[in-house]
């Protein structure tokens, strides 16, 4: 037996069914329409990371935390760190939708994508972020910012062609402690300051070592980037900080965080010393592969007179800044966090907030606000720039062995064998 078809509805019956289903409630979640304190998904900021290694993952449970945040994607020339990233974005949000990349540049063409993250090693990010903002991202870069001056210049004047925003990872400048002592430099409670102490922590000297084959699934010359090719020789790779092709040592590594609060106490965020001088102790090229500084100590001067002194010495947990003034002193340990200061009194004026710089989520925050605002950060490229200008310049005059003099107007030295050293020309096709 045929099943019977159905009868036909009249229009007016048709009319009055859709009525009748128009009327009805629509159930839509609330973290849809962006109620009881969710972000609506249309509002949040889509993240993708450029590099996903140890430093990424540090700073990626951070990231996740903001709701105003949703990471779509990962991007890392090694396959079991991109599987590994991919992994724990996916663990967050409960599903498989976080796309990978096993080159970067194809993340930066999805329209998914408004801002990265950058956390490579030192010879990307300046090169990584001039890619992002042409892209038409927004960037959070990890320090130090650049690998020369001349890097750094170009990654400020191409922010500004674009309308990037951008926040370099000197998070101590949303640190309450760092925050307080720049404040009391600033309101003169340890009279004239004259001179800024700080402290980063003896390098080592690498070993040489063999050539050894590629690991499988590591695009090896991307990841070498702008640096000059070289075979891969595991210790030169595993410790890339200490080559000069790659990065320039501990104090241009570590030294940004430092010279970034020098700048703001000084309140010289534009502009910078006009005078350097360092020594350093080199690796033993007969031991050690090595070619960056393991102790040394740069000095610089500000036309005010105010004197900057950068030691590279003693162990990872001695490393502070310290602001010396004609009427007292006051001092961040980083290690601990801890405000030291002389006289006493000053600490009484001392907040409650117990977040140090291991916390970055306030400069996250400032960040995603300017992104929403179109302003700049609080470490905005020109900030950074001339930050980490004042340890390239200590690491130029350390390898010329001689006292520097500098316009930071024109960013000329005085010396034309240091201004051939202002830009390293990137091994194509790796050029911005």
């Amino acid at each position: 037996m045929k099943p019977q078809a159905a009868p036909a509805l009249s229009r007016r019956q048709f009319l009055k069914r859709a009525t009748t289903a128009a009327a009805l409630p629509l159930i839509v979640p609330g973290s849809v329409l962006g109620l009881n304190g969710a972000v609506a998904p249309s509002n949040r900021i889509g993240f993708g990371a450029i590099g996903v290694g140890n430093r990424a993952l540090d700073t990626l449970p951070t990231f996740l935390s903001f709701p105003d945040i949703q990471y779509v994607a990962v991007s890392d020339f090694r396959a079991d760190r991109l599987k590994n990233a991919k992994a724990k974005v996916d663990a967050k949000y409960g599903n498989q939708d976080c796309a990978d990349y096993p080159d970067f540049r194809e993340m930066l063409a999805s329209k998914d994508v408004d801002a990265v993250a950058i956390a490579t090693g030192n010879r990307w990010h300046g090169l990584g972020s001039m890619y992002a903002a042409r892209a038409g991202k927004d960037i959070y870069c990890e320090k130090p910012v650049t690998l020369t001056i001349g890097e750094g210049r170009k990654l400020v004047d191409t922010c500004r062609r674009f309308g990037t925003i951008y926040q370099a990872g000197t998070q101590r400048r949303s640190t309450a402690s760092y925050g307080f002592a720049m404040e009391m430099v600033r309101q003169g409670r340890i009279g004239r300051l004259h001179t800024v102490e700080m402290q980063v922590w003896e390098g080592p000297g690498i070993p040489h070592d063999k050539v050894a084959p590629v690991p499988k699934g590591w695009d090896y010359d991307k990841w070498l980037g702008q640096s000059p090719w070289y075979p891969f020789v595991p210790a030169r790779v595993n410790s890339w900080q200490y080559f000069w092709d790659t990065a320039e040592g501990i104090m241009t590594d570590m030294g940004e965080h430092y010279t970034d609060q020098m700048q703001w106490a000084l309140d010289t965020d534009n502009t910078g010393p006009v005078e350097f001088e360092a020594q350093g102790v080199f690796p033993d090229p007969a031991k050690f592969c090595s070619d960056t500084p393991i102790t040394g100590v740069g000095h610089c001067k500000y036309a005010n007179g105010v004197t900057g002194v950068m030691y590279q010495r003693g162990a990872f947990k001695d490393r502070y800044i310290r602001y010396i003034g004609d009427q007292g002193w006051i001092q961040v340990d980083d290690e601990t966090d801890t405000v030291t200061a002389e006289p006493k009194s000053i600490l009484s004026l001392k907040g409650t907030s117990t977040a140090g710089w291991g916390d970055a989520s306030a400069h996250v925050r400032n960040l995603l606000n300017c992104i929403r605002s179109r302003t700049p950060t609080i470490c905005n490229p020109e900030v950074a720039h001339r930050a980490i200008t004042i340890c390239q310049a200590w690491t130029l005059s350390m390898r010329l062995g001689r006292k520097l003099k500098w316009d930071p107007v024109k960013e000329r030295f005085d010396a034309e064998e240091a201004n051939r050293m202002l830009y390293r020309e990137p091994r194509a096709p790796w050029r911005c």
